[in-house]
């Protein structure tokens, strides 16, 4: 029996960065995601009216920065926000598409949100603390847990990834899509002195704790993913030793190539440096390989 959801993304100017709004079938949540710019057009809609918790999104002195809140009326909190705070360029609004939602719920969802943007520390808070939890019963707190499971997986497909925890623990457990657990690649920068060791568990290439990294960018060109190696050394997830950076836990990258530029400071296709262990092939060719055999099992 499969566990796919149907998510629904409505652009409602027909453009792909400006205001959309995600509903998935069967969840009561309602999204709506707009641009600064828009704030006008989005404090028209009749939703922004709802009771619901909001995440405002931009650059604070060149730091990616975030706002997490919640309001009985998201739209007089939005218009409060659009005049005292005039970092944030993007705002996320979320509330339910029948109004169910009460104070304590969106209470809840803020305390929650908060809890885990801290706990993953992809990006800063402007939140000077985390918000205590609501009292409810114990049936409402099922709910809402169930209510942010949802927005757990709608809030990535709108590109808000700040809730996303890459960190592994020591153990990895194979899942139903994991291709090949038993495949291990390995990545050797001689020169630096640094190797480092990964798997692909379903759609995360995981790099282990123990693996070697470069603490700066060495690379001509700067990348996002210089962005990324300074977030792992400030949380700990790369550490220095005498000599390099070691990864201290197991961490999930989006591609082979992404986890070859973090450890290698230098822009990289990581599907040619990546090999796969005690051998001299790519990650490509393994790659390739799998490809062709599932299409021969068809």
């Amino acid at each position: 029996m499969s566990d796919g959801h149907s998510l629904q993304l409505y652009f409602v100017d027909g453009k792909p960065d400006g205001m959309l709004t995600a509903t998935v079938f069967g969840w009561t949540g309602h999204v709506l995601k707009f641009p600064r710019l828009q704030i006008k057009d989005a404090l028209a809609r009749p939703e922004i009216a709802n009771t619901g918790a909001y995440i405002l999104l931009g650059s604070n002195d060149g730091i990616d920065t975030a706002y997490i809140g919640e309001s009985e009326s998201v739209r007089k909190r939005l218009i409060d926000h659009e005049s005292k705070k005039d970092w944030w360029e993007e705002a996320i609004v979320i509330t339910s598409s029948d109004n169910s939602l009460h104070k304590a719920h969106v209470q809840f969802i803020e305390s929650r949100l908060v809890e885990i943007a801290k706990s993953v520390g992809h990006t800063p808070l402007a939140n000077q603390t985390t918000p205590a939890r609501p009292s409810l019963s114990e049936a409402d707190v099922s709910n809402m847990e169930v209510f942010l499971a949802t927005l757990d997986m709608v809030l990535p497909a709108i590109r808000v990834d700040m809730f996303i925890q890459k960190k592994r623990g020591k153990k990895i457990w194979p899942t139903a899509q994991t291709l090949s657990p038993q495949i291990e690649f390995v990545l050797n920068a001689r020169k630096a002195g640094i190797s480092a060791r990964a798997i692909v568990n379903g759609n995360e290439f995981i790099v282990l704790d123990g693996s070697g990294s470069q603490t700066k960018w060495v690379g001509k060109y700067i990348t996002n993913y210089k962005k990324l190696q300074s977030k792992l050394i400030e949380n700990g997830v790369i550490t220095q030793n005498e000599k390099h950076g070691v990864f201290s836990e197991n961490y999930a990258f989006s591609s082979p190539s992404a986890a070859a530029a973090v450890i290698l400071g230098r822009s990289s296709n990581g599907r040619t440096e990546w090999k796969v262990k005690g051998t001299n092939k790519t990650y490509s060719d393994w790659e390739t390989e799998n490809t062709n055999k599932e299409e021969t099992l068809k």
